[in-house]
């Protein structure tokens, strides 16, 4: 295993490398920041300053070396915005990050693994029924439009919870339910499949015929091993969670990377863009190669692969 994530780890600068020359190559042919930052007043040294301070005066293939350069000493040049460290103002939003995406996964989660029981439990009842139905419509409700009838009934008309911003744990409910909502639907929907699908499987009606309990077969035996699809779904999903939470943290004025990120585009803050989005892909990368992880501790069958 150890053996498997020096591998995985080794590959880690060549993916960084491809999202480092993608992003530099989007934002190159997206127009030059120095036009759209300054305003129809600026002088004609404050451009050339600008243009010398961002190495735009220099071919793009120098650009992109001088950008590696830079890259590899952790320097992403200063934010255009607050004049600081790009790597540094995409830190101090991280934390917020973390803590709403972690949270709406979590609940996501344990929301999607203890209805995807029920639902396994009670198979073609009025609660399979009700709650499968609920979850395939959920696939196909957009996350925002959620996020907006939330505000309308819990903030606005009932006055339980803040619109928008960060502090105690009343302002994190809405957007965190919104964010859970883009992964819920499918872990109840993947539980269900793969629960009822285990449940067949030779090594539970052995665990049947030895007088164990149903909820004991089906905690001990049967949800561990129907978790590796779960854990399948989740390693793929984790971007689509980092999208979702662009869209959440705008919504709902949530100070957090993803709204950074936002804003740092409309204002073509390169520095604050590429530092980011490589924060971002060291993040799923990462996250990817723990997912593969837990499945070799979980599963032995792949462990022997």
């Amino acid at each position: 295993m150890l053996a498997y994530a020096a591998r995985r780890l080794m590959l880690l600068p060549i993916s960084l490398f491809l999202v480092a020359l993608v992003t530099f190559v989007v934002l190159r042919l997206t127009g030059n920041p120095v036009d759209i930052f300054l305003d129809v007043t600026s002088t004609p040294e404050q451009v050339a300053a600008l243009t010398e301070k961002l190495h735009l005066d220099e071919p793009i293939p120098i650009q992109f070396l001088i950008f590696l350069r830079d890259l590899a000493q952790g320097d992403f040049g200063l934010s255009l915005q607050f004049n600081e460290p790009a790597l540094s103002t995409v830190f101090q939003r991280l934390g917020g990050t973390l803590q709403l995406a972690g949270t709406g996964l979590l609940l996501a989660i344990v929301l999607g693994v203890i209805l995807g029981l029920v639902c396994a439990v009670w198979r073609d009842r009025l609660a399979d029924l009700a709650i499968s139905s609920v979850a395939v419509a959920g696939q196909s409700m957009p996350s925002f439009w959620l996020g907006i009838l939330l505000i309308q009934l819990f903030a606005l008309k009932l006055g339980w919870l803040p619109t928008s911003g960060a502090g105690g744990w009343r302002h994190m409910i809405l957007p965190a339910v919104t964010l859970a909502t883009f992964l819920l639907p499918n872990i109840v929907l993947i539980t269900r499949a793969s629960v009822l699908e285990m449940s067949g499987e030779q090594f539970v009606i052995a665990a049947r015929a030895k007088g164990l309990s149903r909820l004991r077969v089906l905690l001990t035996h049967v949800l561990p091993v129907s978790l590796n699809p779960l854990l399948s779904f989740l390693g793929i999903q984790i971007g689509t969670l980092m999208g979702g939470s662009i869209i959440t943290e705008t919504i709902f004025a949530w100070p957090g990377v993803g709204r950074l990120m936002l804003t740092s585009i409309s204002n073509r803050d390169v520095p604050v863009v590429e530092a980011g989005v490589l924060v971002i892909a060291v993040g799923i990368v990462l996250t990817n190669l723990a997912v593969d992880l837990l499945q070799m501790l979980i599963d032995p069958r792949i462990r022997r692969h």
